[in-house]
């Protein structure tokens, strides 16, 4: 244990200095001995994916009492590239001295990629482990966030990847046979934007040398489909790996609408201490034995890549199974090269966490043609109905669907209808003719018409209009086309990356909703090659190779910059899922008016883009920020009601965490913001009431 609370920040680290490592003397003025630390011990605080603490030091009643405690730099960005005038200066620790800076490697170049800082913390062992967007890992110290060690693995910054630079998160895991002298007994483990699987002493911050070659496993081996090589920079891997008792469980990030035939999705499980392969799973069937072939035609099954887990793996420890959160096939827009259902793409995958073997799947989506993989964290829960705890598996969707599924078996909780969605007019492409609907409550609309267009002027309105009237526009799963398709939700909509927060005091799930339309064209190749000297400004394209057609997309937005889409842009969403029903909703976020045009006041009830997911905690709170404004937000869980918000010194387009210190509650999140999103910066913030 660290040492006690003390007057101030410069007395608590001297006094670290004279307790002994593991020294239980902590107590209150009166000698009352203070509780346990309580520690956040996974990417969403446990394996499951929950995002839940039943911490209630923090509560309704004082929550709004909450203030920084401390602040620091995580050092991957230089100083200057950010001005942080207009946030606040909520870079000083509370006693008025400059917060800390981590030395830090800078990113000078980054090869004109974005910075996003997407990582949520652990706390363990009294330590708190942070991953930044270069790969770094910074041990710090939980009560005044002093850096203990940092580990840089040096990745090329100069070089191109189909990614931002993002790293989501790290992995822990203890040796039970271990002490606290034992080398690389507790351990860190980060996998990189190199594809790489870095193993590190959680108390000094150096490669654990049994581990693979030197403390690292190379990830991209062996993934390439038809004797092509790995493309440098377009297999990665963004979210932490999945550990499973003595098991890593790791997925990928690939650039997938480059061709059809990029590399493959597979999933690999390591031994935590030798870094030895334990097992693979392919999502994309290879050969007639393999489970999933009656989905593929046996050209696809062959040619085919993707279907990549990029996404926070969850898994039932008790049960030992692991649930695979899977992409779309390449390309993503279209699928003639790949005919069928496409079976475990875009799906939830449980297989068993010591064989890999499948036990179960369900698909949210047959033949992908939206880029709707399955971007969230699924959440292991156990919900409470009829006087019975059923144990589940949540799915959330970009569609904004919500799949309830049984853990052991993957049917079906609540009633899942399968629809007549529309057909496909692009030759070669045979689009699946039906889609599951569940029955719990759809957190997006499916219908966008030209009289609901959004736009600060009658001009913007009539401009958003008309661009929706001139698309193809039956709804969701409206297929890409040669004159262009719109996307309601849009690829990057409904649940993503973010997650969301299950609070099982409450039966509650708390969701975030993006609500942005977008934008899809299909360009036959010939044209295709032609029209990229004359592309339009933010307009997104890829080559698609191997197939008959290129792809161009975007958001829908008016010149003004805000969407055409109406407002909320994005919404906080409360379901109680032991009744199936909606609880509460409310618009989240909002637009900072240097992003407006001058005269503009932006509107409560806009909301704004978010990324950045949940917390819920045992105060009866949902901790989140994600939005442009900067800032972070509390509300009651019961009721939706904004408690609290206080600014932060860059976007928070990040999760936040808790754990418990000293006896003191503290709420983190990484404030480091996201291209048109959040102001760039590289700080990680801690809150807490005052002592």
């Amino acid at each position: 244990m660290a040492a006690c609370p003390a007057a101030s920040t410069r007395r608590s680290l001297i006094l670290a200095l004279l307790v002994p490592l593991g020294s239980n003397a902590c107590s209150r003025a009166g000698g009352e001995a203070l509780p346990p630390d309580v520690e956040w011990k996974a990417h969403a605080g446990d394996a499951g994916g929950r995002r839940w603490s039943d911490l209630h030091a923090i509560d309704t009643s004082n929550v709004d009492r909450l203030e920084v405690a401390w602040s620091v730099r995580a050092g991957d960005l230089p100083p200057e590239m950010f001005d942080r005038g207009s946030h606040g200066a909520d870079g000083i620790r509370p006693d008025g001295e400059p917060a800390a800076a981590s030395a830090g490697a800078g990113c000078s170049g980054c090869h004109g990629q974005d910075i996003r800082f997407e990582t949520t913390p652990l706390m363990r062992r009294s330590t708190l482990y942070v991953s930044t967007p270069l790969n770094r890992v910074l041990a710090l110290d939980p009560a005044t966030g002093a850096e203990r060690w940092a580990f840089d693995p040096h990745v090329d910054v100069d070089h191109g990847y189909s990614e931002d630079f993002i790293s989501r998160g790290v992995s822990a895991w203890d040796d039970p046979a271990a002490d606290a002298s034992t080398p690389c007994g507790r351990r860190i483990f980060i996998a990189t934007i190199e594809a790489e699987l870095i193993a590190l002493d959680a108390d000094r911050g150096e490669t654990c040398a049994a581990f693979g070659q030197d403390g690292r496993v190379e990830l991209s081996t062996d993934v390439a489909l038809g004797g092509r090589a790995v493309d440098v920079g377009d297999y990665l891997v963004t979210s932490p790996p999945a550990v499973v008792g003595d098991v890593l469980v790791v997925g990928s990030a690939i650039g997938d609408n480059r061709r059809k035939d990029v590399e493959s999705g597979i999933v690999r499980a390591y031994d935590v201490r030798s870094g030895s392969l334990l097992w693979s799973f392919d999502p994309i069937p290879r050969s007639p034995d393999a489970p999933g072939w009656s989905g593929w035609s046996e050209e696809a099954a062959r040619t085919t890549g993707g279907a990549n887990v990029w996404a926070p793996i969850s898994a039932d420890l008790e049960r030992g199974l692991v649930f695979l959160p899977t992409g779309s096939a390449a390309p993503d827009f279209y699928g003639g090269e790949r005919p069928g259902r496409n079976d475990f793409a875009n799906s939830v995958v449980a297989v068993r966490a010591t064989t890999g073997e499948v036990v179960w799947s369900f698909q949210v989506v047959h033949h992908d043609l939206w880029d709707y993989d399955v971007a969230s964290q699924p959440i292991v829960l156990d919900v409470e109905r009829g006087g019975r705890t059923l144990p589940a598996v949540l799915v959330g969707t970009k569609m904004g669907h919500l799949f309830l599924l049984d853990r052991e078996t993957g049917a079906p909780l609540d009633p899942v209808e399968e629809r007549a969605v529309p057909a496909s007019d692009v030759p070669g492409e045979r689009a699946w003719p039906t889609q599951p609907f569940p029955s719990l409550p759809a957190l997006h609309e499916t219908v966008l018409t030209p009289d609901s267009a959004f736009g600060l002027t009658d001009e913007e309105r009539a401009f958003c209009s008309g661009w929706i009237a001139r698309l193809r526009n039956d709804g969701i799963f409206t297929p890409p086309s040669l004159e262009g398709s719109l996307l309601w939700p849009g690829f990057g909509g409904g649940m993503n990356w973010d997650g969301a927060a299950w609070d099982p005091v409450r039966q509650t799930l708390i969701v975030p909703v993006k609500r942005l339309a977008m934008f899809v064209q299909l360009h036959r190749r010939n044209d295709f090659e032609r029209g990229l000297r004359d592309r339009a400004p933010g307009l997104e394209y890829a080559s698609q190779g191997g197939t008959p057609y290129g792809m161009t997309r975007m958001p829908l937005v008016a010149p003004s910059g805000l969407p055409c889409s109406p407002p909320p842009w994005s919404k906080l969403v409360a379901v109680d899922l032991s009744t199936g029903t909606l609880r509460w909703e409310r618009p989240h976020g909002g637009v900072p008016e240097r992003l407006l045009p001058q005269g503009v006041t932006a509107s409560p009830e806009w909301g704004s883009l978010t990324f950045g997911g949940p917390l819920a905690t045992g105060g009866g709170l949902t901790f989140i920020a994600g939005g442009m404004d900067d800032r972070i937000r509390a509300y009651a869980t019961s009721t939706g009601a904004l408690l609290w918000e206080a600014p932060l010194p860059a976007g928070g387009q990040a999760a936040p965490m808790t754990y418990r210190h000293n006896g003191r509650q503290y709420v983190v999140i990484a404030a480091g913001g996201r291209s048109g999103i959040g102001s760039p910066g590289d700080w990680i913030v801690a809150f807490a009431l005052p002592e």
